[in-house]
């Protein structure tokens, strides 16, 4: 049975349309805030509904996954209801003394609505409940132990997809050229294959990837597993409190919120797939049916309409009756840039 079935009114209707014009009637500044903890949940379904009432009333917007292994939230507060949030939070056994990492970057349009779903995991990663103790973690670093560490030589690894790490990583980490978790475990177990005795430090965006990645490394024998505490999130903070921190990290870090991403330095890595100019920020293909998450400058905006390709053009042009008829049948799968899947090129109006 679908946990998330017999809701009763535990979602929010709006559309994107109607939500983003009821945040640009607000009066008021929002945090945009995230937080993840690995604790087992016995009744996910009566935790959903008590937050939903409780962070509903509040005004809170933004996407929680809970499973039987935890929380994982991203979350968009209004600023004159944030010290009533966080004592509500605390004073439930489950987020007692839950650590925030709070965005460096805010313009209070982060999330639209709020969703509140129930998950096999908070992170899917493609092996089974009890294959290894999620709850045997790695070392947690702040931002001066990890900078140290970078300096040393560490073994630095990128747990996230390609497209995040595309726009923004550290300096000399080993990225993997992946775009889900599943995906990525084996590969990191395999590409530090005789470095079991070695520092090896991880990140990703707020640390929920790198905590099951460093219990799984020392499921298999790896003795000296370390994180990024609080992800680039929290590192991006640490720096602006601390100015005597050196900054690490080149360009661009991603976030799964209308924003999608938060500059932590002035460098662009990346560059647009479709011209090769310098370019680091995402957009999705306006051809609703292809959604495709890309790299599109502001002239390839112009020249193609804001489509990933001609193919795309000529459908958004259409009628939309033709379009609706179009999408029938297919599969609208979210889809992200990569060379190995989708090349861009091909598909250009040379």
């Amino acid at each position: 049975m679908d946990p998330n079935s017999n809701k009763k009114n535990m979602f929010n209707k709006l559309s994107k349309e109607q939500g983003l014009k009821l945040l640009a009637q607000e009066d008021f500044k929002r945090k945009t805030v995230s937080f993840y903890r690995y604790v087992i949940i016995n009744s996910t379904s009566d935790l959903r509904d008590e937050l939903y009432e409780s962070w509903k009333s509040l005004g809170v917007l933004g996407r929680i996954y809970l499973a039987h292994e935890g929380v994982n939230a991203q979350l968009s507060i209004p600023e004159h209801n944030w010290d009533e949030f966080v004592r509500k939070v605390q004073s439930n056994p489950v987020f007692f003394d839950i650590p925030f990492k709070i965005a460096v970057e805010d313009d209070g349009q982060s999330f639209f609505k709020l969703t509140i779903k129930i998950r096999k995991q908070i992170v899917a990663d493609g092996l089974g409940i009890d294959e290894y103790d999620v709850t045997n973690v790695g070392k947690h670093l702040d931002a001066k132990a990890w900078n140290d560490a970078l300096e040393n030589g560490a073994t630095v690894i990128d747990m996230r997809n390609h497209y995040e790490s595309e726009i923004g990583k550290f300096k000399g980490a080993i990225c993997p050229d992946v775009e889900t978790f599943k995906e990525e475990l084996p590969e990191v177990k395999k590409m530090l294959q005789g470095k079991e005795g070695e520092q090896i430090l991880l990140y990703c965006t707020g640390g929920i990837r790198c905590e099951k990645t460093s219990a799984y490394l020392k499921h298999y024998g790896f003795t000296d597993v370390n994180q990024l505490h609080g992800g680039i999130i929290d590192y991006a903070r640490q720096l602006n409190n601390n100015e005597t921190l050196s900054n690490n990290f080149e360009g661009k870090n991603f976030v799964f919120d209308e924003r999608r991403g938060e500059r932590i330095s002035d460098d662009v890595i990346s560059s647009c797939h479709q011209c090769g100019e310098p370019f680091d920020a995402h957009v999705n293909c306006r051809n609703v049916n292809c959604n495709l998450l890309f790299l599109q400058c502001d002239s390839c905006k112009e020249k193609y309409e804001n489509c990933c390709s001609v193919d795309c053009i000529e459908i958004v042009n259409l009628p939309l009756e033709k379009q609706k008829e179009l999408r029938k049948g297919t599969d609208n799968k979210k889809m992200y840039y990569s060379h190995k899947r989708v090349n861009l090129k091909l598909k250009q109006d040379d």
